[in-house]
């Protein structure tokens, strides 16, 4: 068991894993290491798990991993580190997919606040939007973090395998089947954040407005709204599917809110996105799914407990 002087360090180190160097943190070599990559650790454990908490709490466990290695045996430490961090990522992706099977309706990846810079790199973008990572989630843990350490941050087989416990080969074989999930179900083709401004705009302009046929105009025939209260805050329990069913249900529900509620653009996933506020205070944030200019896919996160990263903004890496 750790002491208690280890786990307050861990606990000073991770806590802000997605912002600057720890006040006061000590500068030996190990801690050097784990604060010039904490917020690429970060990106890798929340891109396996679609959780901040949870990948905050896989930070702390990589800590406490790395300050028994001997620095001496270590060639590359970001590799080792990102090593652990996959391995403590996939215990914990385990864990987290049992807990969603006794889940309140439908379970969607945490929201981040998330810094400019997440939008001009495309492919970092890309891979945390929500869209992307609700396919992820469609993946096999084992599959999920292949696909993550390869697709988004360009390890190669060897290493991948060392993270995995599998051999090169079958990293191969598995990178290559979880590539084709995945294009089968991702995004149509790349959408530029003026793009999905516009059908944001549109969207909050007709949602203010009551405007049932504006709401029809920029959702898709096929769009599927999924709501997310977690059993604490009101939301739909099953997936709407339907431009008119989505359309009617978000008139009504913004129509008992409208004199205390306000619909504003924020910087969610590295993607344009919206913000509900009632009586000011954070109530739901709705990401987007764009595709050929229509919304095709509305993303509802109303439960308390997944809002906390979006007070201030995340710092992601790759």
């Amino acid at each position: 068991m750790k002491s208690g002087r280890a786990q307050d360090t861990a606990g000073r180190l991770t806590g802000g894993a997605h912002t600057g160097p720890a006040a006061g943190a000590r500068t030996d070599p190990a801690t050097e290491a784990f604060v010039a990559h904490r917020n690429l650790l970060f990106t890798v454990a929340y891109e396996m798990l679609g959780s901040a908490a949870d990948a905050e709490d896989v930070l702390q466990e990589t800590w406490l991993r790395w300050t028994g290695v001997d620095l001496g045996t270590v060639r590359d430490r970001r590799a080792y580190l990102v090593r652990i961090t996959t391995r403590q990522a996939l215990t914990r992706l385990r864990t987290l997919g049992r807990r969603k099977e006794s889940y309140v309706g439908p379970w969607l990846p945490e929201p981040l606040l998330t810094t400019p810079d997440v939008a001009e790199d495309v492919e970092l973008a890309d891979s945390v939007s929500m869209a992307m990572l609700l396919v992820l989630e469609t993946l096999t843990p084992t599959e999920r973090a292949v696909f993550v350490l390869r697709e988004v941050f360009d390890l190669g087989y060897d290493e991948i395998a060392e993270a995995v416990g599998k051999n090169p080969a079958a990293v191969r074989q598995v990178a290559h089947r979880a590539r084709e999930h995945v294009a089968a179900r991702r995004p149509r083709g790349p959408v530029s954040p003026a793009e999905t401004r516009d059908a944001l705009d549109a969207f909050r302009r007709a949602a203010e407005t009551g405007d049932l046929q504006g709401l029809l105009d920029v959702l898709a025939p096929d769009v599927v709204l999924l709501s997310d209260g977690g059993g604490v805050k009101q939301a739909v329990l099953r997936p709407v599917a339907g431009a008119g069913k989505v359309a009617r249900l978000l008139i009504a529900g913004l129509d008992r809110i409208a004199a205390a509620g306000s619909l504003r653009p924020a910087q969610v996933n590295g993607h344009p996105a919206l913000v509900l506020r009632l009586d000011g205070e954070l109530d739901t944030v709705v990401a987007v799914r764009v595709d050929d200019g229509l919304i095709t896919g509305l993303y509802a996160v109303r439960n308390p407990e997944k809002l906390s990263h979006m007070r201030c903004e995340t710092v992601l890496r790759r």
